[in-house]
């Protein structure tokens, strides 16, 4: 191209700033550049359109609203052209040469002087600074543009990105941008169709206006969160869920919605159908892309959904995000706050509705993301309500595998009963023959049975529902109204009682907090509980597994005095001669009970022990 007249400017020294920032500090990967030009380019067509609605006499009317790439690979230079509104000689100078707001600089060189990515949601200074992004692919940029009004003239600007540009004439016929620059030798791969095509897909895949590569269309996946859900097939909306997330599976469920008013966003969410590997992992997690107008703004962006929904996948699409320098991370931004609330509670709303009406379906979700979902009563307080309405667990009056709510707990309950009773573990079956539900389960009180690891750290925190406190059978003392505690006439005396506890202190002293008689045991001696400032069997087992110099705290031992072999060591007690066998049995009935809480840590010792005693009660 030649140009009839050129006339030199001076970046102004705020610019020449923000362009270093720009340029060295603000973009983790470069090929970015790709996405920003393309941004620019969507901007200009959207304007253009609506003014040719309005506007008759605009150029070339007729011409293709489009995104055209073309690449030279001898000379490693890439054009970047849209047929959108155009800049004028004013803009270039306005908008490409000066910061288009003020405050930008100073903000900008705060965040990286504090160690900080350039993360804030709500910068100003928008058109313009993401072009400059190119010049960490090259060393100079032209810029041929037209405005899109009769009569216009065309425009060339040139610059390295330094401290000078220049503008003169362009010999460009129809109206738009075009984009040229020669790629630095480290990013000539860049020139390649493959590599352009990826990033696109990546990026600006659902750009509404057509992208070609060397003539051929990239951008070939509808935006379907911008239709209407009406207009929505279940098979698209399942392709597009495998296009997203490269599943092999349909979705179990989705979430298809617009809202407007304050906030407008546009968005599709989909609930996977079975857990992703490591999906626990955070650092592995997938979740929900960002866009602003068909343009990604951040992939898997964690802000928009709070961590016990990470697994949900999906598209927000706000125009309330302007497309700048803050894209690349915008977590401070008070519009990501609005529209994660909004998010939530569509979500939370599916799921109820899920749980009334289509509970085989909840309870597939529960078995696949429960683990984590449940998580969400520690830390979503908002919603703690509505979370603790939706959790669901096994309980010693369902049948294996069947789940019940805390809701439909309540509602089987006495009318004496005041609190909702659990236990937790590993299974189903171990929980369930376990002596402390012996109590339980002769006066018929139901008993939740945790045995997903999540609930340990999730139900002792709903602390109350609906009045009725939720308590662990395993504490020391689970105070029961006087009509509802055992009794047995065969019990040993209230003197052979103390002698036998006395007995019992002796040998453990070390070994645990207490020995008290117990009034949940039916059929078994003993059994180790909880202290009351302890933490549950199941808890300790799983801090011991994360760390194995942790030590716990020291348990309660209850004996059940109506057991005949409680009564028989009361009867060894009587004969001194007895004492050495009384000891050792009163220690095989301790670590019995922390077999049977999977606590025994020398499994030889007590077989030997056990052998000892075999040997002494068969001999004649």
């Amino acid at each position: 191209m030649n140009n009839v007249t050129t006339e030199q400017f001076e970046f102004k020294a705020e610019m020449k700033q923000l362009l270093h920032l720009i340029i060295h500090s603000l973009y983790t990967h470069p090929d970015v550049f790709l996405r920003e030009l393309i941004s620019n380019s969507s901007d200009a067509l959207n304007k253009f359109r609506f003014e040719r609605l309005t506007n008759p006499t605009v150029l070339n009317p007729d011409q293709e609203l489009c995104i055209r790439i073309t690449t030279d690979k001898e000379t490693n230079t890439i054009s970047i052209e849209d047929f959108g509104v155009g800049l004028t000689k004013e803009d270039l100078i306005n908008k490409l040469g000066s910061v288009a707001s003020s405050g930008t600089l100073e903000f900008l060189q705060n965040l990286k002087e504090q160690g900080k990515n350039l993360d804030n949601g709500d910068l100003i200074g928008q058109f313009g600074v993401g072009f400059y992004s190119v010049f960490m692919v090259t060393d100079e940029v032209t810029l041929d543009t037209k405005y899109y009004q009769e009569g216009s003239e065309s425009y060339q600007w040139v610059s390295n990105g330094e401290g000078s540009y220049s503008i003169g004439t362009s010999e460009r016929e129809v109206r738009g941008t075009k984009i040229t620059f020669t790629l630095k030798e480290e990013f000539k791969n860049l020139v390649e169709d493959y590599k352009l095509k990826s990033i696109i897909e990546k990026y600006s895949n659902f750009v509404e206006f057509p992208i070609y590569v060397n003539d051929t269309q990239v951008n070939t996946v509808t935006a379907l969160w911008q239709r209407s859900a009406d207009s929505v097939t279940e098979e698209e909306r399942n392709e597009f869920y495998k296009f997203l997330t490269h599943d092999y599976e349909d979705p179990i469920g989705y979430i298809h919605f617009a809202v407007e008013g304050v906030i407008e966003c546009k968005s599709i969410l989909f609930f996977p159908a079975t857990a992703p590997t490591n999906f626990l992992r955070e650092e592995d997690q997938k979740s929900v892309n960002l866009y602003s107008n068909k343009v990604l703004i951040q992939e898997n962006c964690k802000e928009l959904l709070p961590d016990y929904l990470r697994f949900i996948r999906g598209v927000v699409d706000t125009p309330d995000l302007p497309l700048n320098v803050s894209r690349e991370i915008t977590q401070s931004s008070p519009v990501m706050s609005k529209i994660k609330t909004i998010l939530v509670g569509k979500i939370l709303s599916l799921l109820e509705d899920w749980a009334t009406n289509e509970p085989s379906k909840y309870e597939k979700f529960l078995k696949n993301f429960g683990q984590l979902f449940k998580l969400g009563i520690n830390s979503d307080f908002t919603n703690k309500d509505r979370l603790t309405h939706l959790l669901r667990y096994e309980s010693t009056r369902t049948e294996k595998g069947v789940l019940t709510s805390l809701k439909d707990y309540i509602s089987r309950m006495d009318s004496d009963q005041n609190s909702i009773y659990y236990v937790s573990g590993d299974s189903r079956e171990n929980l369930f023959n376990s002596p402390k539900l012996e109590y339980f389960k002769k006066q018929n009180i139901e008993v939740l049975l945790l045995t997903d690891p999540s609930d340990i750290f999730t139900v002792p925190y709903i602390f109350e529902y609906e009045g009725k406190k939720l308590e662990s059978i395993e504490k020391a003392e689970i105070k029961q109204d006087d009509s509802k505690k055992s009794t047995d006439e065969n019990s040993i005396s209230e003197q052979q009682q103390q002698d036998v506890i006395a007995k019992f202190k002796s040998v453990l002293s070390d070994k645990v907090e207490d020995v008290v008689v117990s009034m949940r045991l039916v059929n078994s001696p003993a059994t180790l509980v909880q202290g009351k400032d302890g933490m549950d069997t199941h808890t300790e087992r799983l801090m011991k597994m994360m760390d194995k110099n942790f030590t716990g705290t020291k348990r309660v031992l209850e004996i059940n005095t109506s057991h005949p072999l409680i009564k028989n060591i009361s009867i060894l007690l009587e004969d001194s001669s007895n004492e050495e066998f009384a000891s050792k049995s009163i220690q095989h009935i301790y670590e019995s009970c922390l077999l049977l809480e999977g606590m025994l840590n020398d499994p030889n010792e007590y077989f030997q022990r056990m052998s000892e005693l075999l040997t002494k009660a068969t001999t004649k």
